[in-house]
């Protein structure tokens, strides 16, 4: 057997999982094999037939009498080879199984070179269910989920039917959650868990904010370019140019669509539930507390609508998906309004560490500090105690130094940069792994310095851009020491205690057999003691 990377885990092994989480060794769906192989049994069946369709079509003869004597011999061959992918699909799906049991998921494949995966449940970081077009015709699904930054690791069952897949991850994260099973029912699975809808994006507005984006904007330029130098040059070869963007345009803009039609995010017990699809549906599980780091962004076209698109690092999912995915399935939110911001903030970090957790967001979403005071200083009111780039600085980001800056609340290190493209970065204190101050030759000039937060592969970078040199420097252990102080209390890998908050009360259950998830509201104060800046 050769085990998996997330086999590795820590020395400290779970405890027995509890009694209806485990399962014996199964086998995916007999049809999986011909629902992943159907591209390659196409394949050949295009090749086999080609000519014979191209003659048909032209009025020939239906076998080409050059080779109407090898005609036997090309037959047999094909279907041998036909027979022998048929075959090997076949024994691929038959030496597939897979089992949750003592803790753990373990998935052996392969026929000749044997494999075993297997990934501790209280390490899932993420778990998806995948149902590509073909596969939502005959009702399955695949069940993929990552462990500890498993990368091309992660734990994959292609396919079962949809309703299995279902039970199996609420299995999974009801293990992975910590969730303790009913001593009445101890040999009951558990049940997949409510969830209350928190953010849908209509299609309209997911259409206008593709038009609206930078892929627009670089189109239009460039059409103008060609424009400007057909008429310089008198010569109208530069139209051409524009086909092949044309093109590329109208696919980008069609795979945008199609992955972030029908966006829907749900807060359950198992964590943040994100649908979305039109050929192709997804349907992600995202641990609150397991989210790495957060950005929202927003170009400059999107300000006139007030529309943010929010993007975040998942251990396992990294900056480029290992089998191919697009950017999707590390996006919380395509698009939406200030108030979809607010619903989605309060999900990932549900103790924002401060008693004003809308003015500071807000803040870091539109502030920018005063022009005439020193730069954003601790305790500007207006500023949500933003720190920004010292004036003497303001050389180097002319349009920008008083908007970058950062602050720190009790649970998580908040930067905000960009004057046009705006950006607001979240990074809760247990999720910094490293950080390092960096100075170039400007920096040191005008007495600044960059610092950078390592965190997990992904879309977001953190980085304090151009703080001032003492600032920097405090920062830097400051946040080290929260970093250490919030790991430390960190107790628990289970993140059901991390949504606790977000779920109904015993009260709200026993009008009703389908409790009813209250919606967080972010105004309500959290704590109030700890300081609030580095």
């Amino acid at each position: 057997m050769k085990p998996d990377s997330t086999s590795a885990a820590p020395a400290a092994a779970p405890g027995p999982a509890p009694a209806g989480t485990e399962t014996g060794w199964q086998r995916v769906h007999p049809a999986s094999p011909f629902v992943r192989g159907w591209v390659a049994l196409a394949a050949i069946g295009f090749f086999v037939g080609r000519d014979t369709f191209e003659r048909v079509l032209q009025g020939g003869p239906l076998i080409d009498e050059r080779v109407a004597g090898r005609a036997p011999w090309l037959l047999l061959g094909g279907a041998a080879i036909l027979l022998l992918t048929v075959a090997g699909y076949i024994l691929g799906w038959y030496f597939t199984r897979y089992q949750v049991a003592e803790g753990y998921v373990r998935v052996n494949t392969g026929f000749l070179v044997k494999q075993q995966r297997q990934a501790r449940l209280d390490r899932v970081q993420a778990i998806d269910i995948v149902q590509p077009l073909l596969a939502r015709i005959f009702g399955l699904a695949e069940l993929k989920f990552e462990v500890a930054d498993a990368g091309e690791s992660a734990v994959r069952l292609a396919y079962l039917r949809i309703d299995e897949a279902r039970q199996l991850r609420a299995t999974i994260l009801a293990r992975a959650a910590g969730a303790v099973p009913d001593p009445a029912h101890p040999g009951t699975a558990p049940a997949e868990a409510p969830e209350y809808t928190v953010l849908t994006v209509p299609p309209p507005r997911l259409v206008g904010s593709l038009l609206l984006s930078e892929q627009s904007v670089a189109i239009v330029l460039g059409a103008a370019a060609s424009v400007a130098l057909s008429a310089v040059t008198e010569n109208h070869s530069f139209y051409l140019y524009l086909i092949p963007a044309g093109l590329g345009l109208a696919a980008a803009y069609w795979s945008s669509f199609s992955k972030g039609y029908n966006f829907t995010a749900a807060i359950s017990p198992d964590g943040i539930r994100l649908r979305y699809g039109l050929l192709d549906t997804q349907a992600q599980t995202l641990p609150p507390g397991r989210i790495q780091a957060m950005k929202v962004s927003q170009p400059p076209l999107w300000r006139v609508f007030g529309w943010y698109r929010i993007q975040v690092n998942v251990a396992g999912y990294g900056a480029a998906p290992a089998d191919g995915g697009s950017s999707s399935r590390t996006t919380l939110m395509p698009v939406g309004t200030l108030d979809d911001v607010m619903k989605m903030l309060s999900l990932v970090l549900p103790d924002p560490g401060t008693p004003d957790p809308v003015r500071v967001f807000i803040a870091g979403l539109h502030g920018l500090a005063d022009a005439s005071g020193a730069g954003g200083a601790p305790g500007t009111a207006d500023d949500g105690g933003f720190i920004t780039t010292p004036r003497r600085a303001r050389l180097l980001a002319p349009l920008g130094w008083r908007r970058n800056g950062f602050t720190a609340t009790d649970t998580a290190l908040l930067i905000r940069s960009g004057r046009w493209w705006r950006q607001f970065v979240m990074v809760p204190h247990q999720r910094t792994q490293s950080m390092a101050l960096q100075r170039g030759p400007l920096s040191r000039r005008f007495g600044v310095v960059d610092l950078v937060l390592h965190t997990t592969a992904g879309p977001v970078s953190p980085k304090v851009i151009q703080a001032g040199l003492p600032e920097g420097k405090v920062l830097l252990d400051a946040q080290a020491a929260r970093a250490r102080a919030a790991r430390k209390n960190q107790t628990s890998e289970h993140w059901l205690e991390q949504v606790a908050p977000l779920l109904p009360h015993p009260a709200d259950t026993t009008s009703s057999d389908e409790p009813v998830i209250e919606e967080p509201v972010i105004e309500k104060p959290v704590r109030k003691e700890g300081p609030q800046h580095g």
